[in-house]
């Protein structure tokens, strides 16, 4: 088990998915069409691990990969990011997970190849390290399988006892997690710990069950079960329309319009909006500059093909 030092504490602790994603190298509309690819360290909360390092946050990852070379690619590209990769395990018996990934000007197609990511242990999360930091955060593709699925939500209700903030990026995706009706008590069971929600209007479709031409439910509705749920705040996402977050359990709702953006890469702006509502949550701003923080950190990622730069500067989000 790692030592934990006595350095300030983690503005965010990362926990869950640590893959290679494959990401196709010209705009398609899906896999089918994509014929070159190029290996890159991805995984949502590794993602968000680091942009929140990029910010200037203290952050650190839990993950699991395999004891082979993409594993340690993984961890080394991580770290250079300037995230504590301490708590990344190995594991000897799975691969590194992998994902293939479209490049799209709108939501990714990609199929998910999973081995060593699901394997975390609770020893992996002990409570001297969950007390030490601010922000919890995990992903529906992490929650999606076991061992890893009842590992991350008991940390997570230990975490909120400890006194960190709970939070979620609801990436429902069916080809990960079949089973829906497991992944709504699944959100429900971690939600219940007052925690902060992400999620986009596709996630919301695909959690729904939503059909192509098929209504979705309104956004009141969306947020609301949530609320329902036990979330303390829910972001919702509309893509260029801007988003709609409800805070105070839903006793404030604010709209936040979007703005003109020309699209170069769309992957990972979902991770680069939330690192940035995320980072003007844990300076104390209010849920309006907190949306506006994120808009300005996905509008630079989706300007750019690849990752955001090794560092932002802050005052960028406000």
């Amino acid at each position: 088990m790692n030592v934990f030092s006595s350095q300030e504490p983690f503005a965010m602790l990362a926990v869950g998915e640590l893959l290679v994603d494959l990401i196709g190298q010209s705009i398609t509309t899906n896999l089918l069409d994509a014929n070159e690819f190029r290996r890159l360290q991805g995984g949502s909360p590794a993602n968000m691990a680091a942009n929140m390092a990029r910010l200037g946050n203290r952050s650190a990852l839990v993950a699991c990969v395999g004891t082979d070379n993409l594993g340690r690619f993984l961890t080394t590209q991580v770290a250079a990011a300037g995230v504590e990769t301490g708590f990344v395990q190995q594991d000897s018996r799975e691969p590194t997970s992998l994902v293939v990934v479209s490049r799209t000007k709108g939501t990714p197609d990609f199929i998910a190849y999973r081995n060593a990511d699901r394997m975390l242990q609770p020893d992996h999360l002990p409570d001297s390290l969950l007390s030490q930091s601010r922000i919890f955060h995990t992903t529906c593709f992490a929650l999606s399988q076991e061992p890893a699925q009842r590992t991350i939500v008991d940390a997570a209700r230990r975490a909120h006892a400890l006194g960190c903030q709970i939070s979620i990026d609801a990436n429902y995706a069916p080809s990960i997690w079949p089973d829906r009706e497991q992944a709504w008590q699944i959100l429900a069971d971690y939600c219940s710990a007052k925690a902060l929600v992400k999620l986009s209007e596709d996630d919301a479709a695909r959690l729904y069950g939503i059909r192509s031409g098929d209504a979705l439910p309104s956004h009141e509705a969306i947020i609301d079960k949530f609320h329902q749920m036990g979330a303390e705040l829910v972001c919702l996402t509309l893509g260029a329309d801007g988003s709609l977050v409800s805070s105070a359990g839903g006793a404030k709702q604010v709209r936040v319009l979007g703005q003109s953006v020309e699209v170069v890469d769309a992957t990972g702006a979902g991770d680069a909006y939330w690192a940035g509502f995320l980072t003007a949550y844990l300076d104390g701003q209010t849920p309006e500059v907190c949306a506006r923080a994120g808009a300005k950190l996905a509008q630079l990622k989706l300007e750019r093909s690849g990752p955001l730069p090794d560092q932002v500067d802050r005052s960028l989000l406000y």
